[in-house]
């Protein structure tokens, strides 16, 4: 067997690391202890080895996560001789040396592995290396397992693949460098990663196919394969379960059914003719009877883990698990009352009993967060990689509360049973009136939540550096770690597969109509035609239109569908005349597109589908990768760290690139007076309402009286309980208010001054007001205008500023893909005309040259 070596600080090596960080341990060279935090961090990988030149730095190495930790001999011996690795399973130390060094340990210091420094060939000839290398391996471990014995020529040694084979009959490991190895098919001067692995493994079969058994995450069983050295090397390569099928050659497992898997480790088994691939499953399942695995259902956790995922998404609204999902107040009461519970039981059953509900409680949130069984794991590998032990107190806190038990017994479980009365109470909205507060309450109404940018820009910051130094690499890299979906390439080129973008007819119907409104609407508003204005006689000025012309379009997503959003902003691009148009979107959980979003690419006439969200999205388009072409301008919508990132770009002079408008929560202001219809009025409240807790959502109420509001609000908290999405619109309607003024003007004035995104007008003879609106992202004309046709399919953009930013920024259109140039054309009496002025202001500014430019001419045009 071979064991890679990664320089870290070696860029030709790092495109490998996450390559052989599948094949377990890897000796990290060149590290310090935040360089290896941030590997660990990056790869997930707690197998690494490292050397350390005392026994400080070896604590310090191991409780970073590093799994073996390399002496030389003498720091090794001085250590064993000061009983400075008491308690140091012998598992997690090796012990590197020339020959002579390494024979002399004694018995009781014998390490889990013996590097030996030695050129490959001499390790292949001489009897004295094979000899100790068959003592040693010959002497188990304290805690099971063999001891290794692993030759290392140092990092310019060339090891043949037919050296590693060889090694391994006279029981010898070899170390060979990462600048040595490739994950290519061939390579000049390396070798391929899958065929180095396989060179030592051995197999009884005819075909030469090596059986592997497939398990997930948590070591349990999801199939039996084949594998080959092909179909080895190729999974290393793609960083998916990809086999040797015995009729069909290379099996890319899930390629047709969707049930991918993202590669985790490749091992073998004692004996070395066995593989084990340790996956991430996607999709149904590994069994093509759609079950999870070919041996039967889940049992255990992990079948809790998928009971509480599914009601996550189905939980009926207003249920108790949904209310578990959404309310962190409720959970956080169940999970106190219920440790609390567990602390109290003393009888074997019972503590069975209450550790079960615990767990129940304890894995609703994780599932709540996006954690998972196999995030704890990877964390719990974390921590047993530590040496350095905690003291072991509770905190302050818990400790207090031990002693005060007695006196407040089940104090966790009364807040518990007072809050579903709070959550099951009326859904209303705040209430004020103009007359009855102050300018400054009046202007506290017109803010919005503030928002400290420099945490997240401080978080934006190193990602989008890492894009722009590795590009793609780290596109796949961050893709792995935010999406959880491992990638061979982030982006699909057109022309893009049809099979890729089947709608059913409804849904295309649909689109296509859309399509057509938004187009129409846009491509009104484009400028073809030149404006030529004759300043005076012999001075002729134009203005012309140029499209921008590479653009990068920004669609969230992932496993959302948002096909709007890609209509909103490719139409315009199309229309415009953007030669390059990228799109960027997350990628579902099995890699793919939402087949909606990429029939609208195909539609808007898109060159390249960037399958990536977030930060790393944002400095692809940015910067440029090896895959995606560099962009002018960035346009739509996204969260906090989306906005983040465009706004560190378009600051980035070196890239070089424009955005189309900061971002904020969605917000709708609603004008609304004694005519308006009390449903539809409540209905435009909700439909911005539950976007997110942090929507804004104001009602303006003209003139009301408190029996016509009061029918307004009824009809909030009535349609607000129907919505699968009540969760949210319990804490974003209450955050709301409702602002009761006696006239229309009043009215249009606080409109004005908040600037909303969304404008809805429940007024009489409601567009004689639009006179009046100075901001506004977009207006709602009347009772059947409904906000929602302004997001799919009207015609109008939805991509609008928030924040209040429409007192200065327009929504996305056609002119946000343009940009102006202008021209002028004199003549020589034009010049001549004008030339004294132009002369006499260069002059005034000291500005010889300018002056002079103008002088030389109008010398030659007055001879």
């Amino acid at each position: 067997m071979f064991i890679p070596s990664l320089d870290v600080t070696d860029p030709s090596q790092s495109a490998l690391k996450t390559t052989i960080g599948y094949l377990g341990s890897v000796i990290l060279e060149n590290v310090n202890i935040d360089s290896i935090k941030s590997l660990i961090q990056e790869t997930g990988s707690t197998l690494y080895w490292a050397k350390a030149d005392n026994v400080d730095q070896a604590v310090q190495l191991w409780d970073a996560g590093v799994y073996k930790v390399i002496f030389s001999v003498d720091t090794y011996s001085t250590a064993i001789a000061n009983n400075d690795l008491n308690g140091i399973p012998e598992e997690r130390i090796a012990v590197q040396g020339s020959l002579n060094s390494l024979s002399h340990l004694t018995q009781q210091q014998q390490p889990s592995s013996f590097i030996l420094e030695a050129p490959v060939g001499d390790a292949l000839t001489t009897e004295a290396v094979h000899q100790f290398a068959k003592t040693v391996r010959g002497q188990l471990l304290a805690e099971g397992g063999e001891r290794r014995v692993i030759v290392n020529g140092g990092s310019d040694s060339l090891v043949t693949l037919d050296a590693i084979a060889k090694l391994n009959v006279v029981n010898l490991d070899v170390v060979v460098s990462a600048a040595h190895l490739t994950a290519q098919e061939e390579e000049q001067g390396k070798i391929n990663v899958g065929q180095a692995y396989l060179a030592s493994a051995k197999t009884d079969r005819a075909d030469g196919l090596f059986t592997t058994m497939v398990v997930d995450e948590r070591n349990t069983a999801l199939g039996l394969v084949y594998s080959s050295v092909k179909s080895v090397a190729e999974s290393l390569k793609t960083g998916q379960g990809v086999y040797q099928s015995r009729n069909r050659g290379l099996w890319y497992k899930g390629a047709t059914s969707g049930a991918t898997q993202s590669l985790v480790r490749i091992d073998y088994d004692c004996d070395g003719d066995a593989l084990r691939f340790i996956v991430k499953q996607h999709g149904a399942g590994f069994c093509h009877l759609n079950t999870r695995t070919c041996f039967g259902a889940d049992i255990g956790l992990g079948a809790l883990q998928t009971t509480l995922q599914s009601r996550k998404e189905n939980a009926p609204a207003g249920s108790y698990t949904a209310r578990l999902f959404n309310d962190a107040k409720l959970l956080r009461a169940k999970i106190m009352e219920e440790a609390e519970e567990l602390c109290d039981a003393t009888e074997k059953d019972e503590v069975a009993w209450e550790a079960a509900d615990l767990i129940y409680f304890a894995l609703t949130k994780c599932v709540s967060s996006g954690v998972s069984l196999e995030d704890i794991e990877k964390n719990l590998d974390k921590k047993a990689r530590k040496v350095t032990r905690r003291p072991g107190n509770a905190k302050p806190k818990w400790s207090e509360q031990s002693e005060k038990k007695e006196e407040e017994p089940k104090k966790v479980a009364v807040q518990e049973e007072e809050q579903p009365k709070k959550e099951e109470g009326r859904i209303e909205m705040m209430t004020y009136d103009i007359n009855d507060i102050s300018a400054e309450k009046r202007a506290e109404l017109l803010l919005r939540p503030i928002i400290d940018s420099s945490e997240i820009i401080n978080r934006v910051t190193p990602i989008m550096k890492d894009v722009r130094e590795r590009g793609d690499a780290a596109l796949v890299d961050l893709t792995a770690k935010f999406d959880r979906v491992q990638l061979d390439c982030p982006t699909l080129k057109a022309p893009f597969d049809e099979k890729l973008m089947q709608l059913d007819p409804e849904t295309k119907v649909a689109i296509d109509q859309a399509y057509d409104n938004i187009f129409k609407f846009h491509d009104a508003q484009m400028d073809r035609d030149t404006l030529t204005v004759e300043t005076m006689p012999g001075v002729v000025c134009t203005r012309f239109a140029r499209p921008i012309e590479r653009v990068g379009l920004y669609v969230p997503g992932g496993t959302a569908v948002l096909p709007s959003t890609t209509l909103m902003l490719g139409i315009p691009a199309k229309v415009a005349g953007c030669s390059e148009i990228v799109i960027a979107t997350p990628p579902r959980p099995d890699g793919s597109v939402v087949p909606e979003v990429l029939y609208v690419a195909h539609k808007v006439g898109a060159s390249h589908v960037l399958l990536a969200g977030g930060a790393q999205a944002v400095a692809a388009m940015a910067y440029g990768t090896q895959t995606v072409p560099k962009v002018d301008k960035i346009c739509g919508p996204g969260n906090q760290y989306v906005t983040a990132a465009k706004m560190v770009a378009q600051n980035d002079t070196s890239c070089l690139v424009s955005i189309d408008m900061p971002a904020g929560p969605s917000e709708v202001l609603v004008i609304a007076d004694k005519t308006s219809n009390p449903a539809y009025t409540a209905s435009d409240l909700l439909s911005q309402a539950e976007h997110g807790v942090d929507s804004q959502v104001v009602l303006v109420a003209v003139d009301l009286s408190d029996d016509e509001l009061q029918a307004i609000e009824d009809q909030v908290h009535i349609q607000a309980t129907r919505l699968p999405r009540v969760d949210i619109v319990r804490q974003s309607i209450p955050k709301s208010y409702t602002l009761k003024v006696k006239t229309l003007d009043e009215a249009v004035s606080f409109s004005n001054d908040y600037a909303p995104e969304h404008l809805i007008l429940h007024n009489d003879q409601p567009e004689d007001l639009l006179p009046k609106i100075m901001h506004a992202g977009s207006v709602f004309v009347g009772p059947y205008s409904p906000e929602s046709c302004g997001d799919y399919a009207s015609g109008t953009n939805h991509t609008l500023p928030t924040y209040g930013y429409s007192r200065m920024y327009s929504g996305v259109n056609t002119l946000t893909f343009v940009k102006h140039i202008t021209s002028q054309h004199l003549t020589a009496d034009g010049l001549n005309r004008l030339g004294d002025t132009v002369m006499r202001l260069a002059e005034i500014e000291g500005l010889e040259a300018h002056r002079n430019a103008v002088a030389i001419r109008v010398a030659d045009i007055r001879k």
